[in-house]
């Protein structure tokens, strides 16, 4: 296992090399005759579930993050074929994969902090209300005496 294959997305987010597998398959849409040959799509499993760089929040937040892309059992399937060579599907792919992790990895936002109007503006908008009715109130049918 060489440094360089481990990902590094931040300190709560690592992904070593065994928490990844790739398959090839044949890439659907344009490209002539090399699409019905070539396997160059990529299809990167990652398992979120039992992945040992990940922190606890880390985990359930990327598993949710990644909606209908992760399984029942917690493995994260990103498939790319975009390009036309494995080895960009292949960079395509990690670095989807390592976008998803990343927007995990946020913290959490600061706590909402509840907040009252002004007695000014409170005044300010009842007296609006009062003068919307009166000119409602005025749009009616003058009653005959």
């Amino acid at each position: 296992m060489a440094a360089e294959d481990i990902i590094t997305v931040s300190a709560e987010a690592i992904v070593r090399p065994g928490d990844l597998r790739e398959d090839f398959i044949r890439a659907s849409g344009p490209g002539g005759q090399n699409v019905n040959k070539v396997a160059t799509a990529v299809q990167l499993r990652f398992d979120a579930a039992n992945a040992e760089g990940l922190s606890e929040r880390v985990r359930e937040r990327v598993i949710r993050l990644a909606g209908q892309r992760a399984t029942k059992d917690g493995v994260i399937v990103i498939e790319a074929a975009r390009f036309r060579t494995q080895e960009q599907n292949r960079a395509d792919a990690r670095a989807r994969l390592t976008a998803l992790l990343a927007r995990a990895a946020e913290p959490p936002p600061k706590p909402r902090k509840k907040t009252r109007p002004s007695k000014g503006a409170v005044e300010r908008r009842l007296k609006a209300k009062a003068g919307r009715a009166t000119v409602k109130k005025l749009r009616g049918r003058i009653a005959d005496d």
